[in-house]
Formats: structure tokens, C-alpha cells, sequence
């Protein structure tokens, strides 16, 4: 019998009396992690929504994995990781592609959370699901759309976006629900007006040295709308969007961070290498405000 005989018979002995064998995960991406100054000298103002950029730490546990022109910020903890939106479904790409650059697997997703219900901010959740098994989270009022890929027939944009690939929701949460990490409660404030379903997010950052910090990712707010959508003829819905911006101004932010970078001046920021400072919540809340009156004001000369 030859050695080569020999060799297989005792591989097939091995297997058939040994557990399967270990799988090992595919291979990370080459990290790549950048500063702040970094990220802002590869973007600009208002930048394109599916632009790639290089995931940088923001404070804490808390990281920009998204595009030059469409924020997605992933909170990270031992067992497991929390993901807020996930860009265009061609954006997507990027946000993946930048989780695995800071060291962690697509898996370790846990949750995945949502500003406002529309596709270019939550287009990529169905990959993203479907790439990390993670459980999808959303407002009550953003379900359908989530689960339909259609907007919401009381959104003030109906009508003018394509349909998105629909997703699964797992959990639905209201304002004040909590999703948490080891490293962070994330609660939800409940924001509707620029789309009925659009949430905000607050919690507590803390450095390894102790310094902790509020961040809030206040969702976009700006009061747009299809050419033949007032505002001032939705009482109700005008309501609960002012009932939003109050929420949001009595909110501690020490970081704000918004689903378009540049509302927020984050370009601006990081470029000084840190995004501590800058407008506040009540800042945000009141120059949004503005805007609404300004639009009501067209809408009623």
C-alpha cells in the first residue's frame, strides 16, 4: 500500500470519528481608520449621497461608518453593535465596507435604526439586513413604508421617490424607547416632519479617561415637500412636527450629528479635528423653526 493510500484512509478515520471542522470567517478588509481631518479633507459641502469615505471615530464607541454626503454612525459593544441608517442601497456598499475597516464583522450587528423613512437615508437596510441578520428597528408611523419600500401616503414628499428593496421590521419603538449596548442606551425621540415617521437619537458617549459627552443624531427636519403639499393644510400633522422641534431643543447635545453632514456643520468640525461644540440642539431645533414659519408664510401670503 502506498503512503499516499495510507494518508487518505487515515483522513477519512479522522473525519468520520472527529466533530466538523471549524469554520473560519472570511477575511476582514485591511483596516483603515482615519481622524476627523482626514475624513472632512475627503468631503465637502453637501456632498454626493454615494460618495466613498473612510470610517473615522467620532467619540467613545461611536464611529461615522457612512458616505461623504449621507451620515451612518454605528455605536459598538462587546455583544453586539448598533447601526443608524444605512444610506442608499448603493451607499450601503460604503457603510458595510467601513464596519469592517474599523476591525468588526457585518454579524456583530445587533440592531439597525433609522432617522427618517426615506431611501436615501434607509434604501440600504434590506442589504444590510440581509449581510448581518441584525434586527430591524423602527417607528410606528415608518413600519409600512420600511416593509413596503413605498412612502408614507402622508408624507409630504409622497410621490417623489422611487420604490426602495422592503425590509423586515423586527421591532417597532415610540419616543423615549430605548436599544442598548454595553457602552450605550440609545433613545428614540420622536421627530415627525420631514417625514411622518422620523426619529432622533440621544445617548452618552464616554472616553476610556473618563470624558463623557451627550450625543444626539437629530434627523433632518427640513420642512420640503412635493410642489403641491402645504403644509398649513395638515393642522394635525403641523402640530406634532413643532411638538418634535420642543423635544429636540430641550435635549442635551454636546455632539450633534445629523443624517446629511453638512446640516449640521460636521464637515466643518471635523476638520478642526473634533466634533464637540458646534450648534446645539435647541440651535438646530429653532433655526428648523425658522424655516417652517418661512414656508407657511409662502404658503399663506
Amino acid at each position: 500500500m502506498s503512503v499516499r493510500t495510507i494518508s487518505l484512509a487515515a483522513a477519512a478515520l479522522v473525519l468520520t470519528n472527529c466533530a466538523p471542522p471549524i469554520q473560519i470567517p472570511d477575511p476582514l478588509p485591511p483596516q483603515e481608520q482615519v481622524t476627523p481631518q482626514q475624513w472632512a479633507a475627503s468631503c465637502s459641502e453637501w456632498d454626493d449621497w454615494d460618495k466613498p469615505a473612510p470610517p473615522y471615530r467620532i467619540h467613545g464607541s461611536t464611529y461615522y461608518v457612512g458616505t461623504c454626503g449621507i451620515s451612518a454612525i454605528l455605536i459598538t459593544g462587546d455583544a453586539g453593535h448598533i447601526l443608524i441608517d444605512s444610506g442608499t442601497e448603493a451607499g450601503a456598499e460604503v457603510v458595510m465596507d467601513n464596519v469592517q475597516k474599523l476591525g468588526f464583522r457585518l454579524n456583530e450587528i445587533a440592531s439597525i435604526l433609522h432617522s427618517h423613512e426615506h431611501f436615501d437615508h434607509v434604501g440600504g437596510h434590506a442589504k444590510l439586513r440581509q449581510a448581518s441578520g441584525a434586527h430591524v428597528v423602527a417607528s410606528r408611523e415608518a413600519v409600512d413604508v420600511l416593509r413596503t419600500g413605498e412612502d408614507h401616503p402622508q408624507d409630504p414628499q409622497f410621490g417623489l421617490h422611487e420604490p426602495m428593496a422592503p425590509v423586515q421590521v423586527d421591532v417597532i419603538v415610540g419616543n423615549g424607547g430605548t436599544v442598548q449596548t454595553e457602552t450605550a442606551t440609545v433613545t428614540a425621540i420622536s421627530t415627525p416632519g420631514h417625514s411622518p415617521g422620523a426619529l432622533s437619537w440621544t445617548w452618552q458617549s464616554c472616553e476610556t479617561s473618563g470624558d463623557c459627552r451627550q450625543i444626539v443624531y437629530a434627523d433632518s427636519l427640513s420642512p420640503i415637500s412635493s410642489d403641491d403639499y402645504r403644509f398649513s393644510d395638515h393642522p394635525a400633522y403641523l402640530d406634532a412636527f413643532r411638538e418634535g422641534l420642543d423635544r429636540l431643543a430641550t435635549t442635551p447635545c454636546d455632539i450633534l450629528l445629523t443624517p446629511h453632514p453638512s446640516a449640521s456643520e460636521m464637515v466643518r468640525r471635523a476638520a478642526s479635528g473634533s466634533l464637540v461644540g458646534g450648534p446645539s440642539c435647541a440651535d438646530y431645533a429653532a433655526s428648523i423653526g425658522t424655516r417652517l414659519d418661512e414656508r407657511l408664510a409662502k404658503e399663506n401670503p
